[in-house]
């Protein structure tokens, strides 16, 4: 039977302490290897919280399944900024465009259930909301009803998917 270790790790700056060392420990693997192996495969997603899948069979053959970060981590890194508002609703952080808000759907494009960028870039637009976050300088929700009236559909024609 094998183990299974899901965890949140920093991209790139996973360590041997806690939440990896004490899980990995009793298992009987070495654990600096599968660190560097984690930090490895995650160094993309330096500064977001990457959600990792480790998985030791009962050989001890250790292997490393790397989920793409939360939505928010990434319209965050987006816009550059730390994080989100603390107050949704009358505090705004930031302001995101069509294009960037595309980039993102398509990062998360496995773990969406759309079929089309469109659907894809109003269920990204859903995160913002509690964010403070602002699109194309309009709130959220009134950017999702513009896209179903089709206001964007030139810039996400042009986006692949």
């Amino acid at each position: 039977m094998s183990n299974i270790i899901e965890a949140l790790v920093p991209g790139g700056k996973a360590n041997p302490g806690p939440p990896l060392g004490p899980a990995l420990g009793p298992i009987g693997v070495n654990i600096k290897d599968v660190v560097d192996r984690i930090n490895e495969k995650t160094k993309d997603y330096n500064g977001m919280q990457v959600p990792v899948k480790i998985i030791v069979d009962d050989d001890k053959n250790v292997e490393i399944e790397v989920g793409t970060p939360p939505t928010s981590a990434l319209i965050l890194q987006e816009l550059g900024i730390e994080k989100g508002a603390g107050e949704a609703g009358t505090q705004v952080v930031g302001d995101i465009t069509i294009p960037q808000i595309a980039k993102v759907a398509r990062m998360k494009k496995d773990d969406l259930l759309s079929y089309s960028l469109k659907c894809a870039v109003k269920e990204v637009l859903g995160s913002c909301v509690p964010m403070g976050v602002t699109a194309e300088g309009m709130d959220a929700r009134d950017c999702q009803k513009a896209i179903n009236e089709g206001n964007f559909d030139d810039v996400l024609a042009a986006e692949a998917w």
